[in-house]
């Protein structure tokens, strides 16, 4: 990718971060809407897919709280971390690991949900098979950059 002055533009793996936590801000933010508004959702209803089976289901929320908000809140709390890390001293020490260990655990979450939709309900959303996935990339850069942190820590 050329920039105006004619050098290379590089696309660095915090700077991809960045664009899977507003991804997910985007996805969540929809599902949050729809459950705001107890709106139907914009899905393909064919076959295995069935939308409305997995946003009103018992599964969508936890203790009475949105799945899909949940998920907004830690897209948000990621990204700030990561916005705060280059301000702050502690989250400068200690921001990669804030960040893996939130994004370990919502990860983890997302793998229950699918398996939720696959085995329990037997219905699938597109919508959060979407943000399933973007979160799993999402953790794999975190991991990969955590790593990375650790071992120049360590050299």
């Amino acid at each position: 990718m050329q920039s105006e002055t004619g050098g290379s533009k590089k696309v660095t793996l915090r700077g991809l971060q960045f664009l899977l936590v507003l991804v997910g801000l985007f996805i969540a933010g929809y599902l949050s809407y729809l459950k705001l508004a107890a709106a139907p959702a914009v899905c393909v209803e064919a076959g295995p897919f069935n939308c409305n089976v997995v946003l009103n289901s018992q599964y969508s929320e936890l203790v009475g709280v949105p799945i899909a908000w949940l998920g907004f809140g830690v897209y948000a709390l990621i990204g700030l971390v990561m916005l705060l890390e280059r301000k702050l001293a502690f989250l400068a020490q200690y921001g990669s690991l804030i960040v893996f260990g939130i994004g370990l655990f919502a990860w983890l979450f997302s793998m229950w949900l699918v398996y939720v939709q696959f085995v329990l309900l037997e219905a699938l959303c597109p919508w959060c098979l979407s943000h399933e996935a973007n979160f799993t990339i999402l953790f794999l850069t975190i991991a990969y950059r955590t790593y990375r942190e650790m071992l120049a820590a360590d050299g």
